[in-house]
């Protein structure tokens, strides 16, 4: 008895792989999920969000994350708590994928869409982890609104750090801009914006080297990289800048990656090199990284292997 090829598999469980399994499963494709080693994706792991359209008092994360994967469901997703330890993908229209579980069993698919998302990138310091949405975030549009009117951090001299601080500058009293190195590696136009900023404090050479607060983040200590000074900062919120790692890892050599490793795919669209398989969420978006966002392209992925499917 031959092996059943499934339409349509999906690679992670944040808001984009959700979304894509709610849109397959309402157009009969049958999808499987497999919810990845961080179920829900980044937003389990923080506190409140602000910015869904629809939740006018806001929701946990969690509860977001739970609520889409009801929604999924209950449409008769599949939802698999398993790892997925290799993909072969077909280079031919129509072709079948293999993927491996765990290295004990493997299905084949004809459509595979993948929202394997990002991790940031930490400073690896104690309590970084422990005061993530407690004081600490990697994301000023997420988070910003909780600090208004104090104090906070930024560490970073990349484009996203310096948006980070312009965007919090608006919103929070006094803005400090940490950067380990003596200069940015910001485009000249970020960098002239924030220098007319009144309440952006730069201190070039200085990096945090510990977390503050017991139950949440109150301060932090800095140190000058050159005379090894160090110094005291109350503040209630420290964003960190220092760039995210798409989760790729399962698909390199076969799908094409741009040079920071996420997922290169049609303009406009969600389709990779490979007939077939499509991306969404962070996993293909280092420019916006937002619950949206994510959401928005994992229905268009859904969309696009319909369609696909439709053609072969």
């Amino acid at each position: 008895m031959s092996k059943k090829i499934m339409n349509c598999v999906i690679i992670g469980s944040g808001p984009a792989g959700y979304s894509a399994a709610i849109y397959a499963a309402r157009a009969d494709l049958n999808p499987i999920l497999f919810v990845g080693f961080q179920p829900g994706g980044q937003l389990t792991v923080t506190t409140d969000v602000d910015n869904y359209p629809g939740f006018p008092i806001g929701i946990s994360g969690n509860e977001l994350m739970e609520n889409c994967k009801k929604q999924a469901l209950r449409f008769n997703t599949l939802i698999i708590h398993k790892t997925i330890t290799e993909v072969y993908l077909s280079n031919q229209k129509g072709g079948v994928h293999f993927i491996n579980i765990e290295n004990k069993e493997n299905i084949e698919s004809k459509g595979i869409i993948i929202a394997t998302g990002s991790r940031p990138k930490f400073l690896g310091l104690d309590k970084e982890k422990k005061f993530i949405g407690l004081g600490v975030s990697f994301c000023a549009t997420c988070d910003g609104y909780f600090h208004k009117g104090k104090d906070v951090a930024v560490v970073g001299g990349g484009d996203t750090a310096l948006e980070e601080a312009s965007y919090l500058s608006k919103i929070c009293k006094n803005v400090y801009l940490f950067v380990r190195k003596n200069y940015f590696r910001a485009s000249k136009a970020l960098q002239n914006r924030i220098l007319k900023k009144k309440n952006i404090n730069i201190f070039f050479c200085y990096q945090v080297i510990e977390i503050m607060g017991d139950r949440f983040l109150e301060g932090i200590k800095i140190m000058n990289n050159k005379d090894k000074n160090t110094k005291i900062l109350f503040i209630s919120g420290l964003f960190i800048s220092i760039g995210h790692t798409p989760n790729t890892e399962l698909f390199k050599n076969q799908l094409n990656l741009d040079k920071n490793g996420y997922i290169i795919v049609e303009r406009g669209g969600t389709s990779t090199n490979k007939p077939g398989v499509f991306a969404a969420g962070d996993v293909q978006d280092p420019i916006y990284r937002q619950a949206i966002t994510s959401a928005g392209t994992g229905c268009m992925a859904a969309l696009d292997l319909e369609r696909y499917l439709y053609l072969y």
